[in-house]
């Protein structure tokens, strides 16, 4: 076994395995679980381990899911997996390895799972698996169909739904399997922007219209704590969507607006108009040479609504998500303090 760093100081047992371990949820949950003293803990990096890693004392195994030898030697000695390794992309381009790393990857590590004796594993997904339509009234929960005619048109929750088929096909009852689906993450600590560049994109003043459609939205550090509790009391074969609020994209604005004094888009989005400005507006940059700073897809996906509520996690897991004021001011503060050189105007704006 290749290993980066020595094993977490806490004392005999089983070890437990994280993929995605660097990512914006991976790392809250690795924090949490070695806060928690929750044995010895693992992780599995295709890249350089980060110093923080390390630092916690964090036992590191490079590989990827992709390559069944790399998962063979990640899962020797583990008993439980959290298995959040994957790829955030609204781009075309990379759905065909996006497929590779949630569905080839997630077979791979489920069937290796099944043959080495691995109790039990904890999976993210998407609340987009579930939790998608055209109506804000849809009343969507985990019962509802897979919205397959949606999306199919967006590669990253079309492979996320497969990667919940592949996954339950390949651990069957031979290991118990709990997928968690959370909705858009927020709070502090996206150092690569997978969740929270809309929040950025506003304070820069780059949305120039409002969708007309709604999000779902919660704190990544309340999902992290989830995942610990869905590893303790998750019932095996089920799914869990978590959430906190169901608000539409102009009162999503409207509170950030009032939270860091950037205006809100003046411009309302009805009908098609907003996906058909998003595409004038990506052709013209692309005559620029330049990307435009606000996807079609993306747009696409906000004239939507993404909402449902958590009444299934709440009964068996507890779920009980902080405000989501709370959240946006620790997004702003973070992002601002890490990609806008500071929060004053936040800080002001709090004191005023």
């Amino acid at each position: 076994m290749t290993v980066d760093s020595v094993r977490s100081s806490s004392s005999g047992g089983a070890a437990t395995l994280v993929t995605g371990a660097t990512g914006f949820l991976g790392a809250h949950l690795v924090r949490a679980l070695v806060a928690r003293g929750a044995g010895p803990v693992r992780a599995m990096q295709s890249s350089a381990p980060p110093a923080w890693l390390r630092n916690l004392g964090v036992e590191v195994v490079r590989g990827s899911v992709t390559s069944p030898d790399d998962v063979a030697r990640a899962l020797a000695g583990v008993e439980r997996v959290y298995h959040l390794a994957g790829q955030v992309s609204m781009k075309p381009a990379d759905a065909h390895r996006m497929y590779q790393i949630h569905v080839d990857g997630t077979r791979i590590l489920c069937r290796a799972a099944a043959e080495l004796g691995v109790r039990r594993i904890v999976m993210s997904s998407t609340s987009g698996t579930i939790a998608v339509s055209k109506r804000a009234d849809a009343g969507l929960d985990e019962s509802s169909p897979a919205p397959v005619d949606l999306i199919a048109r967006w590669p990253y929750y079309a492979s996320k739904l497969y990667q919940e088929q592949a996954a339950r096909r390949a651990c069957r009852d031979k290991v118990e399997l709990v997928i968690l689906n959370p909705s858009l993450l927020l709070g502090p600590g996206d150092d690569r922007l997978s969740s929270t560049r809309t929040v950025l994109q506003f304070l820069g003043r780059e949305i120039a219209m409002t969708p007309p459609g709604g999000l779902n939205f919660v704190d990544v550090r309340d999902v992290a704590d989830a995942f610990l509790a869905a590893m303790e009391r998750g019932k095996s074969g089920e799914r869990y969507l978590l959430g906190a609020v169901n608000w539409t994209f102009a009162e999503y604005f409207g509170r950030l607006e009032r939270l860091t004094k950037v205006s809100a888009p003046l411009l309302k989005g009805r009908g098609n108009v907003t996906l058909w400005a998003a595409h004038a507006q990506a052709a013209l940059y692309k005559t620029l040479g330049r990307t435009a700073p606000i996807d079609p897809a993306a747009v696409d996906m906000a004239s939507h609504y993404w909402y449902f509520q958590s009444a299934k996690a709440a009964r068996d897991l507890g779920w009980t998500p902080r405000e989501a004021t709370d959240t946006l001011h620790d997004t702003v503060r973070y992002i601002r303090d890490n990609f806008l050189g500071g929060h004053k105007a936040l800080a002001q704006a709090a004191a005023g």
